[in-house]
């Protein structure tokens, strides 16, 4: 009874001294034997003590640990600094952070998609809510998701009941970052632009700001960083540095600020991690990113994007591969396995060159370069922080010799590009049949979310293996068939890439559509996948398609840039 007694009252202070934590609570539910040590026997005068106050010299040597061991106190001159004293310094942080979320605002976006099934319409559009934050320049970043495909955009100021039509300065759609602007002179009055910090630390807080579901007003999440590495930006499938937090990041959230503790702008909110065996992972777009971003729209006028090196790379830890490959001991790198046409360094790298540094940094047989002290990371990184056109020197190995490239680093050319780039998307008929060009946003649209296990083997290899022979390849597929008595037969055609017609290579669409206008030949044969042909007669088809167009109020054979 006495134990659990005491148990219910003040805790002894050496049970928080034994937590791993240092603030743990001890569970009172469950009681603690003491009889086996002894401690039951201990004297009860020993226990009337310790409830009451203690002995002068144990008081001011405790403190003196206190002082000692105690993480905030470390460092600091006057250990015997007054209670109010720290209350005001406190206060007098908590008041210059508080300003910082007056530049916090609220997005309102009006979408409309495009309808990549009906390529000569759009989709219904519909309306989103995010967050966003005003930067110097009068400008305000958010995220490219939260705009795009945008109608209309506005923008509502914290504490404000006014929103205001903003305009869409430039869209990153491989770093997921956008760039917004109003015209109104009222937004901007009061509003001061946010600082932005340095990348911040393992164990660093982070607090996330935004507007996020559940309410109207502003929230705050508060975390700290647990992870920096190259992410996969989900939004176009691209790997930039990113930093992972604990604080929870709701839909609504994105395009917010994250501050560390002085206050300062330290990365964007854009995406969470949604699964059942993870809880409260959050992620960020860091200052290093956000500022590529920034001064490469102020450099060009324009987003160019994040160069890449147009190379497919293996790891070099098998020592048996290294010396194969004529490396000496003290060397490393990684090997070139395929080198990109399109790419401008296809001019000097070859397959299995081994690529031992990039701009004077030594690369690692696993690919990976030093960061900061204590940490590596991806070599791409590198790379990421230079700016579409510029040149770099880059040290490979081969057969045994050391040679020295310059190369002008690019945007990356895809034969399945990640996005559109707000473009409608392509298309031409003839005969009711629908060809389209193949992007990722087509195969979502076809597939949904879940594409990269729904759509056809063939088109899936194509995304992640194929490369580009020219800029302007193009992968053309028969999308549908709209029925018509020209094309029985044929209906149950469906997403088939067409590789040749009247036996001439489909380079694009616009090649194809180009060929088939020009066509005199009494058939239209169409060379598709599988060993699959269509051969339709050329003169019934044109007049045919006329007909198929009315039927279902299609404005066009063609898209527009498919006309110029």
């Amino acid at each position: 009874m006495v134990d659990l007694k005491r148990k219910r009252g003040r805790k002894p202070k050496n049970a928080v001294a034994d937590s791993p934590s240092g603030g743990a609570e001890v569970d009172t539910a469950t009681p603690v034997e003491t009889s086996t040590n002894g401690a039951a026997a201990a004297d009860t005068q020993t226990h009337r003590r310790l409830r009451g106050r203690p002995r002068k010299a144990e008081s001011e040597q405790q403190e003196r640990d206190n002082i000692a061991t105690s993480p905030e106190r470390r460092g600091h001159r006057d250990v015997t600094e007054p209670h109010h004293l720290r209350h005001v310094a406190e206060l007098s942080a908590a008041a210059k952070a508080t300003p910082s979320m007056d530049a916090v605002v609220k997005v309102f976006c009006v979408h409309t998609e495009p309808n990549f099934s009906l390529p000569w319409q759009r989709k219904r559009q519909y309306s989103s809510s995010s967050s966003g934050f005003v930067i110097g320049g009068r400008r305000v970043l958010t995220n490219a998701h939260s705009v795009e495909h945008h109608t209309q955009v506005k923008l509502k100021k914290r504490g404000s009941d006014t929103k205001y039509l903003a305009t869409v300065l430039s869209i990153g759609t491989e770093c997921d970052i956008a760039m917004l602007t109003v015209n109104d002179d009222e937004f901007w009055e009061g509003v001061s632009p946010l600082e932005f910090g340095d990348l911040p630390a393992l164990q660093d807080a982070v607090t996330v700001v935004g507007y996020p579901i559940g309410g109207d007003t502003i929230s705050v999440t508060s975390g700290v960083v647990s992870r920096i590495e190259i992410l996969s930006y989900v939004h176009v499938s691209t790997e930039l540095l990113g930093l992972q937090i604990d604080a929870a990041i709701n839909s609504g959230n994105s395009g917010g600020p994250a501050f560390n503790d002085k206050g300062k702008c330290v990365g964007i909110a854009f995406q969470s991690l949604k699964h059942e065996d993870a809880e409260n992972i959050g992620y960020v777009i860091p200052t290093p990113v956000i500022m590529h971003f920034i001064q490469d729209y102020e450099k060009n006028g324009a987003y160019t994007g994040f160069p890449i090196i147009g190379i497919e790379w293996q790891k070099m830890e098998n020592p048996d591969l290294r010396l194969s490959m004529g490396m000496a001991h003290n060397q490393k790198g990684v090997r070139i396995r395929r080198v990109e046409p399109t790419a401008p360094e296809s001019n000097v790298l070859k397959p299995s060159d081994v690529i031992l540094s990039f701009d004077g940094v030594d690369i690692a047989n696993d690919g990976t370069v030093p960061f900061r002290h204590g940490e590596r990371i991806g070599f791409s990184y590198l790379v990421s922080q230079k700016y579409t056109g510029d040149d770099a020197r880059v040290k490979v190995l081969r057969k045994s010799k050391i040679l020295e490239f310059k190369i002008k680093l690019n945007a990356h050319k895809r034969l399945i590009p990640a996005h559109i780039k707000g473009k409608p998307p392509s298309y031409y008929i003839v005969g009711g049949f629908v060809f389209s060009a193949v992007s990722v946003p087509y195969l979502r649209s076809e597939y949904g979310k879940d594409y990269e296990f729904d759509a056809p083997v063939k088109l899936l290899d194509k995304l992640l293996h194929a490369m580009a022979q020219s800029i302007d390849e193009q992968l053309v597929v028969v999308s549908q068939v709209l029925v018509a008595d020209i094309n029985i037969g044929y209906e149950e055609l469906v997403n088939t890439q067409v590789l040749a017609f009247n036996g001439k290579p489909v380079k694009n669409l616009k090649s194809l559509a180009n060929m088939v206008e020009a066509c005199k030949e009494e058939y239209l044969k169409f060379d598709l996948d599988y060993n699959q042909i269509v051969v339709l007669q050329t003169k019934s088809a044109k007049a045919a398609t006329s007909d198929i167009l009315a039927m279902h109020c299609i404005p066009s054979a063609m898209s527009d840039d498919l006309k110029t």
